[in-house]
């Protein structure tokens, strides 16, 4: 059986909306003096992360800004004072919020303290792989590289569905336990109200016959 050969230029638009579909951000913003910025995102489990920041010089001395890395139960994954340029890595344990700050740490004086430029470059999943050295090791062609990255992007996508379906049966799970709770507590409501409205007649009862107001 012959096997269709994809080109080159048919796989470009085939990328182009799973590459979409990647982890990829980048930003800038503005780091005011004695600030803290922080950027926040939940990752899945497994998920490869790297990272490469930028920060502008402060223009005054005993300036710095500290770069930190946590997860929500804030543990330290990556750290760096006096964060200048450079890059950081990691590998997520769990399905977790992850936490990017930046601190600026600089003395107030008379002066006025210049805001620092912050480039940070986040990149999650497939788009934190580098490419170029696993075509180097495998020595693959650039149409097998082009393969390679669809064939992990796919695979990516189908474990974003299959989380999902998850976090939906979880939420089914979750909706019926609390209609089944409400329905046993509506029963029980009902009962204790019936119960109290017979205990009301029969004591209501005896009290008028006490009085000798009925027979």
């Amino acid at each position: 059986m012959r096997v269709p050969r994809l080109r080159p230029d048919f796989l470009g638009p085939l990328l182009l909306p799973l590459l979409l579909a990647g982890g990829c951000g980048a930003l800038s913003f503005q780091l005011p003096p004695q600030t803290r910025k922080c950027l926040k995102e939940e990752m899945h489990r497994d998920v490869m992360v790297t990272g490469e920041y930028e920060v502008s010089e402060a223009g005054v001395p005993g300036a710095r800004t500290d770069l930190r890395v946590t997860d929500s139960s804030g543990h330290l994954l990556y750290s760096k004072e006096d964060a200048k340029k450079g890059k950081f890595a990691f590998t997520t344990d769990d399905y977790e919020i992850y936490e990017i700050c930046f601190e600026s740490h600089a003395q107030l004086g008379s002066f006025r303290v210049p805001d620092q430029l912050i480039n940070l470059n986040v990149k999650h999943g497939v788009e934190a792989r580098n490419y170029e050295d696993i075509a180097k090791a495998e020595k693959l062609k650039p149409l097998e590289v082009d393969l390679r990255r669809l064939e992990d992007l796919s695979e990516s996508i189908v474990k974003d569905f299959a989380y999902m379906k998850q976090r939906e049966e979880e939420m089914r799970d979750t909706n019926e336990s609390t209609s089944t709770r409400v329905l046993y507590f509506s029963v029980f409501s009902m009962l204790c109200l019936v119960g109290l409205a017979t205990w009301q007649v029969c004591y209501l009862r005896r009290f008028f016959k006490a009085k000798k107001l009925i027979e």
